[in-house]
């Protein structure tokens, strides 16, 4: 059998490594500690930080927001090889600039609750963005100077910066799962029909506890006979729902708890899962329950 040759090296680091090497960068957690401490500050739970985090629309909000800019850049870019464009692409990046302001308002509310090798990375593509709106910020005001050389040249470079910014925000959510539902698919790991969990007297009353079912870890809350049943994994990121604290429904439906991740403040409805606050937009995975004649908790997956 030949001998393999030596691996093929590039002059370069891919993409991907660089990426890497920033989510292992500690030098930038003092930045990271800094900025988000002061975001946290700057909005607390509450109504406005659940519409920046897209709880309204059962997703995050940022990524369909920075599609905006993006879209109206790279387009201008375009139009700067054409001749006879000009008013458009001072239109277009007029409105990039713009829309880049609820979009970097909703990834910085995201950005908040995230773990620091998120940060890292997330932090790196902010500042790629801001350097892209910089520059296209730089080339209107070259344009409208007179200058519209100069103004195609910055375009280029902004087009450059947001889309190192675009890379590492799809490394963020692709490889980091920033935004991603992290509970477990309990559709594919819970067979069809009704499961025999434990028996109602094994569980605490009103204290939540975690319990298997196969794979799948559960958050189990049992008021008197009544038993709800969750995934035990935050939808969020991954947080363990049985330790956090369990909280009246602020709607104030009867007998209705909500539970909150001890990670970073998800709220869930516990009789379905519905979000109540943010970060998490995604619905936490529940079961239906019943308890048979000889007291055992059988739990169905709710699909």
């Amino acid at each position: 059998m030949p001998e393999e040759g030596p691996r093929r090296r590039f002059p370069f680091p891919r993409p991907v490594e660089v990426a890497e090497r920033i989510e292992r960068a500690p030098a930038l957690d003092a930045a990271v500690r800094s900025l988000s401490d002061g975001v946290v500050r700057a909005l607390p739970p509450g109504p406005r930080a659940d519409a920046l985090h897209g709880v309204p629309f059962g997703q995050p909000a940022h990524p369909a927001l920075v599609r905006l800019p993006l879209g109206c850049w790279m387009s201008a870019a375009l139009l700067d090889l054409f001749p006879g464009t000009e008013r458009a692409v001072r239109t277009l990046i007029a409105a990039g600039l713009a829309s880049s302001l609820p979009a970097t308002a909703t990834g910085l509310a995201d950005w908040s609750a995230l773990h620091r090798h998120q940060q890292r990375v997330g932090l790196v593509h902010a500042a790629s963005g801001a350097c892209a709106a910089t520059l296209f910020s730089a080339s209107l005001i070259a344009r409208a100077s007179g200058l519209g050389r100069v103004g195609k040249l910055l375009s280029a470079g902004g087009l450059t910066a947001a889309t190192i910014g675009g890379y590492l925000g799809g490394h963020l959510a692709l490889r980091l799962g920033a935004g991603a539902s992290h509970a477990e698919p309990i559709g594919h790991l819970a067979g069809l029909g009704w499961h025999e969990l434990c028996r109602i007297h094994e569980l605490p009353d009103g204290r939540p506890v975690r319990r298997q079912l196969g794979y799948l870890s559960l958050f189990v809350l049992r008021r008197g006979p009544q038993v709800s049943v969750l995934s035990d994994h935050c939808a969020h990121l991954g947080g363990p729902l049985h330790q956090g604290r369990t909280v009246s429904d602020p709607d104030g439906a009867p007998d209705g708890d909500c539970v909150t991740c001890p990670w970073h403040g998800s709220t869930f409805r516990v009789a379905d899962g519905s979000v109540v606050h943010g970060p998490a937009t995604a619905r936490q995975p529940s079961f239906l329950c019943r308890i048979t004649d000889d007291g055992v908790v059988q739990v169905q997956p709710r699909l």
